[in-house]
Formats: structure tokens, sequence, C-alpha cells
């Protein structure tokens, strides 16, 4: 495994584990100010290279706040872990995650979050925005950071790969070639129309929980992944549905 550490946008960490055999990246993302918070934690034994990691910035018993995409165990695998090592940290996600999985999941009670929500932690406001099922899961959710316009994205434009940490070139094309071989996105008529409503917040700089962070304009690059994705709805429901029956001809066997 290889880790590093990068600030991607003011006072917002990187840190990323590349795992070779998988050819994969997982990256957890620190945002620093006065209650800090950890969005990803890591599956359980990344534990121990990711909170070191961490404490090259904040000594890891200071997080206040520990969210995640949806429930997965590259995201959210390790809370338990940072909630005993962080006595003041609490867990925060969605209302329908926090229900239906977290409140029976998590060490200590979660804050749930309605959609819209902000967490201020001092340096950064982070606003919650509920996406069930964009990318996948019930759950799910990203934040926007309303002080530095970065997007945390989760398993939106995932990539496989090693990358940079930070980079300017498109996005879209990669996340066709992962999806490719994962298929890991709901398609839905919701799917491109929630990825629009992202863009309209113009982020300036997208977090990604699998690929590189990307400077630069983000609502193109969200555009151009609902615009894909879209097409690739259009196209599944052309094969998938049935042949219609004229009246009087003979029935297809």
């Amino acid at each position: 495994m290889n880790i590093r550490l990068d600030e991607i946008a003011s006072r917002i960490y990187r840190v990323s584990v590349y795992i070779p055999e998988a050819d994969f990246m997982f990256n957890q993302f620190l945002v620093d100010g006065d209650e800090p918070l950890l969005f990803h934690t890591g599956p359980r034994r990344l534990f121990p290279i990711v909170s070191q990691a961490i404490n090259q910035v904040r000594p890891v018993e200071e997080l206040r706040w520990i969210t995640f995409g949806h429930l997965e165990a590259d995201e959210c695998g390790s809370m338990n872990l940072f909630l005993a090592a962080a006595p003041h940290a609490q867990v925060a996600h969605g209302r329908i995650g926090c229900e239906v999985n977290i409140d029976d999941l998590a060490d200590r009670p979660p804050r749930p979050l309605d959609s819209g929500d902000v967490i201020d932690i001092g340096a950064h406001r982070l606003r919650y925005f509920a996406t069930p099922h964009v990318p996948h899961a019930w759950d799910a959710g990203v934040y926007y950071d309303e002080t530095t316009g970065t997007l945390l994205c989760g398993d939106l434009f995932t990539a496989v790969g090693k990358s940079k940490a930070l980079v300017s070139s498109e996005l879209v094309g990669p996340a066709l070639l992962a999806e490719d071989m994962f298929a890991a996105t709901c398609l839905t008529p919701q799917t491109g129309a929630t990825m629009r409503r992202l863009a309209e917040l113009a982020p300036t700089t997208l977090a990604l929980m699998h690929g590189p962070s990307y400077a630069g304009d983000g609502a193109t690059q969200l555009r151009g992944l609902a615009d894909a994705y879209d097409e690739r709805l259009r196209i599944e429901g052309e094969q998938l549905r049935p042949p219609v029956q004229r009246p009087g001809a003979a029935k297809i066997t």
C-alpha cells in the first residue's frame, strides 16, 4: 500500500491510499477547523495508516465530526475506531441512513442530517445534500463546502488507477471506463437530474473517493457525467423495453 497526504484546497487534506493489487485508490478527506471533520474513514484495516496521516495535521483525538457518503466498508468501516480515538467526535449522516443503519452500528448516537443542513466547523461551512441512489445506495449524500467551493463527491466520478492528488484534466472519460468495469451506478431518471442540481453549486474543486481531486469548472464535469448517464439510461431502457403488441397481430413467442 502507498499513502500520501496532500492539501487540495485551503485546509482540506486528502489522505490517499493506493492498493497496487487492485489498482485502486481510497481517499479520505480531513476538513480542518475549530471542529475538524473527517469525510470517509476507510475500512478498518486502513485505520492505523489513515489515522497516522491525519496526525500530521491534527491529533486524531481532536476530531469533532465523522461523516461519509453512504454505508460501505471503505467509507465508514473505521467509524467506531475513530469514535474510540476521538472522545468528542460524533458521526453525522443523512436521516435515512441514521434511521436504517447508523443508529444501530455507531457506538455513539449520530447526528441525523436533512438535505440542506449545514455543519459549521469554524473555518468551513459544509452543506449536506441527500442524493438517494446517486451514484448508489439509498442513504447516499454529498457535502459542499461553501467556504472553498469544494464538493465532497463520494463515489461520483469513480476511476481506477493511481493518479496525482489534484488534476485539471477531464473526469468523465475515466469515470465511464470504471463504470464499464463495475456497473456501480444506479441508472434512473433521477441520476442525471441529481448531478445537474449539484452542478448548480458551481464547485471549483471536486474531491473524489476513488481517483484524483479536480480543480476547475466542476459544473461542466458534473453536467458531462449527467449527460453520459442519461444516454446510458436511454440505451438500456430501449434494450429492456418489451415489444409493442399491435391489435390483431400474431403474438411473439
